[in-house]
Order: C-alpha cells, then sequence, then structure tokens
C-alpha cells in the first residue's frame, strides 16, 4: 500500500490499531446511517475484522482501502476502493467522522485515491452509489469528476431496509476535465499555455479548436520489442500506455523536439540520423485536433528509465494490443505489428 498525500492529509493503509478510532467514529448514527453495509450499533470486532480484510484485499489487489489522518497521525476517515470482479471498474467508497464533515476532507480524498488508481491500476472507470438523501456526498462525487448515471436501490443494514441511491461513473477524460478547469481557472498564464501550445492559424481560431502537434518514438529493441511508457498520476489520461515522445515547441523540427523528450524523459541520447519517419496519426479530441508523426528508432545511447515517474515495457508487437493506450495511439499498432 503507498502512502499518498492529498492536501494535508495523508492517506495510508489501515493497521490494527486504528480499530479504536473506526469503532468510535462509526457508530455514530449520522454517519453510519449512510453506510450501506454496517450494523447500528456496530461492534468493535467488525472494525477489527474489516481492517484485516483490507490486508488480504490489498495483497491479492482486489482492494485499496486507505485511512485518512491528519499531520498528526489521528484518523478522520477512511477511503478506498474495491474491483470489480471481471471487469475494468472499481467502485469508490468513503466515510468521515462527523466532526470532519464540512472541510473539503472527502473531496481531497476521493478525488487523490481516484487519480491514483487510474494512473497505477488496470483501469478504465470508477462507480460509486450514494443515498439520494446524502447530498453532501453527491455533491463530493460530482466535484472531483464523477457523472450521475441512474438510480437505484440498495440494502442499507443500519435503517433496516432498501434505500433510494444515485448511481455514478467517471473515466479518465472526466477527472482530467476537472483538472484542467481548475488550471484555467487558477492562473491567467497557466490557462494560455492550456489553451494555445502552439501558434494557431485562422481557421483554428475561427473554429475554436486548438492544435496540437506532438511526436512520438517506436524505440525497438534488438529482439524486436518496443518501448511503451505508462502516463503517470498528474497528466490527462494516467495510467495509459503510449510511444514516447511529446509536444513540439514552436520554433521546433519534429526531430529535435522527439531528441529533447527522449533525453528528459528516460534519458537517452539519440541522434537524428538514427530517427527514421515511419507513418503518423491525426485524431480529433473534445476541444482540440492532434497530429502526430512517429519515428523508428533502433540505437540510442544510455539505457531508458522513466525519468518523470512513468512505468516502462518492452513488449512484443503481437502483445501491444494488451496494453490499454490513448485512442491516438491505437491506429499504430497494426503498422507496427506488420513491420515487426
Amino acid at each position: 500500500m503507498p502512502v499518498l498525500k492529498a492536501g494535508a492529509w495523508t492517506l495510508r493503509g489501515l493497521l490494527p490499531e486504528d480499530a479504536n478510532a473506526i469503532h468510535r467514529q462509526v457508530n455514530d448514527w449520522n454517519v453510519i446511517r449512510m453506510l450501506s453495509r454496517l450494523p447500528f450499533p456496530y461492534p468493535h470486532e467488525l472494525a477489527e475484522e474489516w481492517i484485516a480484510s483490507t490486508v488480504k484485499q490489498a495483497e491479492d489487489g482486489s482492494g485499496y482501502h486507505f485511512a485518512i489522518t491528519d499531520q498528526d497521525g489521528a484518523l478522520a476517515g477512511c477511503v478506498g476502493l474495491t474491483l470489480v470482479p471481471g471487469t475494468r471498474r472499481a467502485s469508490l467508497g468513503y466515510w468521515l467522522g462527523r466532526r470532519h464533515w464540512g472541510r473539503g476532507i472527502a473531496s481531497l480524498a476521493a478525488d487523490r485515491i481516484c487519480r491514483w488508481a487510474l494512473a497505477n491500476l488496470p483501469l478504465d472507470a470508477l462507480e460509486a452509489k450514494a443515498a439520494q438523501d446524502n447530498a453532501a456526498s453527491c455533491a463530493v462525487l460530482r466535484r472531483v469528476g464523477f457523472r450521475q448515471t441512474g438510480t437505484g436501490t440498495l440494502p442499507f443494514m443500519a435503517r433496516g431496509g432498501e434505500i433510494p441511491v444515485f448511481t455514478f461513473e467517471a473515466g479518465r477524460a472526466d477527472f482530467d476535465s476537472v483538472r484542467e478547469a481548475a488550471e484555467q481557472g487558477g492562473s491567467a498564464a497557466g490557462a494560455a499555455a492550456v489553451m494555445q501550445p502552439v501558434p494557431q492559424p485562422a481557421s483554428a481560431a475561427v473554429s475554436g479548436r486548438r492544435l496540437m502537434l506532438v511526436v512520438a518514438a517506436a524505440l525497438i529493441d534488438s529482439d524486436g520489442r518496443v518501448l511503451l511508457a505508462r502516463r503517470p498520476e498528474g497528466k490527462s489520461l494516467a495510467g495509459l500506455w503510449e510511444f514516447p515522445g511529446g509536444k513540439i515547441e514552436p520554433g521546433e523540427s519534429p526531430e529535435a523536439a522527439l531528441i529533447r523528450e527522449l533525453h528528459e524523459e528516460l534519458g537517452i541520447d539519440v541522434t537524428r540520423a538514427c530517427l527514421a519517419p515511419f507513418t503518423f496519426v491525426s485524431h480529433a479530441y473534445e476541444k482540440s485536433d492532434l497530429l502526430m508523426p512517429l519515428y523508428l528508432c533502433r540505437r540510442w545511447h544510455g539505457t531508458p528509465e522513466g525519468r518523470e515517474g512513468q512505468a516502462l515495457a518492452w513488449v512484443a508487437a503481437g502483445d501491444l494490443e494488451r496494453y490499454p493506450m490513448p485512442p491516438a495511439d491505437l491506429p499504430l499498432i497494426p503498422f507496427l505489428r506488420d513491420l515487426l
């Protein structure tokens, strides 16, 4: 279990000694009435059993549950994800002790664990449910990027019956939209960088769409494998695998941009003579159009390493489809498979 920072709060794995704090704060009618699977009163031994079960879930990769603690280590609540068997989805759940309500803690914790999960776990989407009379929880989910998708009912043990709920879901694009909106609202310079990554022709200005010019490389080793890099947390489309590369800065040629990006991202040195133009892709995103040439590279100096915290994988051409990729990278797979 990693230790994650969420503002001034820390998310860490649950420990046996957390049972007293959990029992004390959950055993409050105002808290437990909003939790579907817990009885009231809540026995202390159930807290101990649940903590032990979270350790097993983390070990087998079926769930990840965190204590939300303050700077002094005091537990304020819990947040967790349970993977849905047979899918690439996980279900989000959280609660806070009553004295911690109204301070934005749930939003910080939920946002942090969701972004961590999409960047590091084999997931494409997250889901959540909240009682229809739990307006605060519904607001938290919408604030961090979840969309309401329907309604239903769930048995709430403490209330003794079926209770109406709202259902929610969110994918990478939803969280990226929230992040982009925050960046645009945070500073004029940040907004300008997001909205105008490269000088725009008049036609683009009229349409309101922006043109993203990026360049990528298929690094091929002596065994015919291709290097993929996983987009780290904090970047758009975090958790997806892509061909290394990046944006072409104003005044740069594609080759110069690729040489720079490969050095910055992977710590390798490539010469222009080792880059062979191969193909290109064009993809229309919701608010922008992306144009990306792909170069082949079989010779470089140094050993590739993820200098930005990204995971790397050498993948046989026939296995590329097993790695979830951004939409713009997917059309490149058949070309590389036919080549290799």
